[in-house]
């Protein structure tokens, strides 16, 4: 299975020396994820992470961030929004329900399914699929390899995932909720906590 990372919504002061580490330890696909953020700060996180990982960074927002620095795709946050006009390249999409992520998967490259469990890192964004729904999607064949799993994904559920056909999962609060921005210095717990997923992941 794929393992994808988001960043943090917010910048903090370590995030290049982790994400860099990350990378050195086998990421191979990061959402850099900052809404509402100036592009100054979006390129000047850039700036500061080696430039042979800009291949693995998807954006999901200022898209001309893509060609700028040859990153490796768009992220489109809803099934029903538009590709920039005349943009060439790969591109990814989130989808929240069963209905839209046919027609979402049929051009993306891939396709997030969010809030397959509780979110660990958006505060009252519960799961909004029971099991059986997600048993009967993927007989139907709406869950394949092109849809990854999004929300409240961890160690212990990354199975579950795989069982379902889901070809990736997404993880964001799994991860970060390990370092405190504001108090700590030393990233390893986070980093070796991505290597057990990684490795779970397979």
């Amino acid at each position: 299975m794929k393992l994808v990372l988001i960043t943090k919504p917010t910048f903090f002061v370590e995030e290049d020396k982790i994400i860099t580490t990350l990378f050195e330890e086998g990421l191979d696909n990061l959402h850099l994820y900052k809404p509402q953020s100036a592009p100054m700060y979006m390129e000047r996180l850039l700036s500061l992470i080696p430039e042979d990982y800009y291949k693995k960074i998807t954006v999901h927002d200022h898209f001309y961030l893509k060609n700028e620095y040859g990153l490796r795709g768009i992220h489109l946050e809803r099934p029903d929004v538009a590709l920039p006009e005349g943009y060439k390249g790969k591109f990814s999409r989130t989808c929240t329900d069963l209905e839209s992520l046919k027609a979402a998967k049929k051009k993306a490259t891939y396709v997030f399914l969010k809030y397959i469990f509780h979110s660990q890192s958006e505060p009252h964004a519960d799961a909004l699929f029971t099991d059986e729904q997600l048993r009967e999607a993927s007989r139907r064949g709406l869950i394949d390899r092109h849809v990854y799993a999004l929300g409240g994904m961890n160690l212990s559920n990354i199975d579950y995932a795989r069982q379902l056909g889901f070809g990736g999962v997404v993880v964001c609060g799994d991860i970060w909720n390990r370092f405190d921005i504001h108090n700590q210095q030393d990233f390893r717990d986070l980093i070796d906590h991505f290597v057990r997923l990684r490795e779970e992941a397979g």
